[in-house]
């Protein structure tokens, strides 16, 4: 299975990211198996980090590590994700057991939607009846250096 990294640096040893607290699914090395999300994500960072180069990362995964490590699935906008996204996203502390998490991504108008439920401005029955109407990338999210082990780098492209 080939996933990518969007970004503005070459990443061809990933390392578990602990700077960034309330990411969705916690610290960990963020990947998508959807191209066109790295790349915006990528072109992205390289404007908000003024840099001049966006860089996509390629990867190989092979799908058995899904069933030798510990992976949590969620399969769509459901009350456990947004349970789980909430927990990351509002305690810096917070800490799972999983090596790999998959799931939706919550940017944009998803984030802002999940931004209302940490700031007590909707319920989270109203947000997910809300998230159902909208369109949702992905994200794997390697959470362990143990998963790390299982991701091979294959290439870079500058995406500019």
């Amino acid at each position: 299975m080939m996933i990518y990294h969007g970004g503005t640096d070459i990443v061809d040893k990933p390392k578990i990211i602990r700077q960034y607290m309330g990411r969705d699914f916690g610290v960990g090395f963020y990947t998508t198996s959807i191209r066109d999300q790295a790349v915006k994500w990528a072109i992205r960072q390289a404007r908000y980090r003024r840099k001049e180069e966006a860089i996509l990362n390629y990867y190989e995964i092979d799908d058995s590590v899904f069933r030798i490590l510990n992976v949590k699935t969620f399969y769509g906008y459901e009350m456990d994700w947004l349970d789980f996204v909430l927990s990351c996203r509002q305690n810096p502390y917070f800490e799972h057991e999983h090596d790999i998490v998959i799931g939706k991504v919550a940017n944009d108008d998803i984030g802002e939607t999940v931004q209302a439920v940490v700031d007590g401005l909707t319920s989270r029955e109203f947000a997910l009846s809300k998230l159902k109407f909208m369109y949702a990338n992905d994200q794997i999210c390697f959470s362990t250096d143990e998963s790390l082990n299982y991701l091979k780098f294959i290439s870079d492209e500058r995406v500019n």
